[in-house]
């Protein structure tokens, strides 16, 4: 029998996941663990590598039914069609989640967009941040499957829900894009634009996120329209407590060859 490289199946395991919304009965998945930064005010900060099994996208989330239209009408000019149903849950592979600060991608037709993001883990919810970093061409004809295409950047720290749930409107996502060597603010704005957390979760799974998942949550329009930039930055504020999560990455385009 040929000797097997322990190292190359590292990220992969057996998980018999329910069937449902979050998983698939019997199904090898593929997992990402996530060395991350929890911020819990009771217990104060701890490092913890953490298993995610269930990666998921939630689009077309916003309260305001104007701004989500205004969002489809962006993607819209790129050929994107309508969803289905909104909010819409597309599930992506847990592999691509990454806390690193650059990620490759096929070609210069992509581009980022700063979201929340939801995390079960350890029997309590946990808010951050991501980029739901999607490649606009595969987008224009089939949403599920561009979401397959980039990695999935999210910033390497949490706090807990329970920490933000009474002051969770005043939450502030804001995104930065350098384009062509100029820093420029591409998005900003409340949280409160989007669904709220506990509305999302029900619609997605009725007994709750289950253990090991991670939802993004939504994302603002943009200053300026959908554009490829060579570098991403994001943050969510909490002006209540005077603190900031922030990511950034650098994009490194591949040359498709065809």
């Amino acid at each position: 029998m040929p000797h097997k490289n322990p190292l190359r199946f590292k990220r992969f395991r057996r998980f018999h996941a329910p069937f449902g919304a979050a998983g698939t009965l019997g199904r090898t998945v593929s997992g990402r663990t996530l060395p991350l930064l929890l911020d819990d005010a009771g217990r104060g900060l701890r490092h913890d590598n953490v298993s995610v099994d269930h990666a998921v996208i939630a689009g077309w989330t916003g309260r305001d039914a104007a701004a989500v239209e205004k969002h489809i009408k962006e993607l819209e000019v790129l050929g994107v069609k309508r969803p289905a149903t909104t909010p819409i849950f597309y599930r992506v592979a847990a592999s691509r989640l990454t806390t690193d600060d650059s990620i490759e991608v096929m070609g210069g037709a992509s581009s980022g967009e700063v979201e929340f993001v939801l995390l079960q883990f350890q029997g309590r919810l946990w808010v951050g941040t991501g980029s739901d970093h999607t490649d606009r061409e595969v987008e224009a004809y089939g949403v599920t499957v561009s979401k397959q295409m980039c990695e999935k950047p999210v910033a390497a720290q949490m706090w807990a829900f329970d920490d933000v749930a009474a002051h969770w409107d005043r939450l502030v996502l804001r995104s930065h894009a350098t384009i062509a060597g100029k820093r420029v603010l591409y998005q900003e704005g409340s949280v409160a634009a989007m669904r709220h957390p506990e509305d999302l979760i029900a619609r997605y799974a009725k007994g709750g996120l289950n253990e090991g998942t991670l939802m993004f949550c939504g994302t603002l329009a943009v200053h300026g329209g959908l554009r490829p930039a060579e570098r991403f930055e994001f943050e969510l504020e909490d002006p209540v407590r005077g603190r900031k999560i922030h990511h950034a990455y650098s994009v490194v385009s591949l040359p498709n060859l065809g």
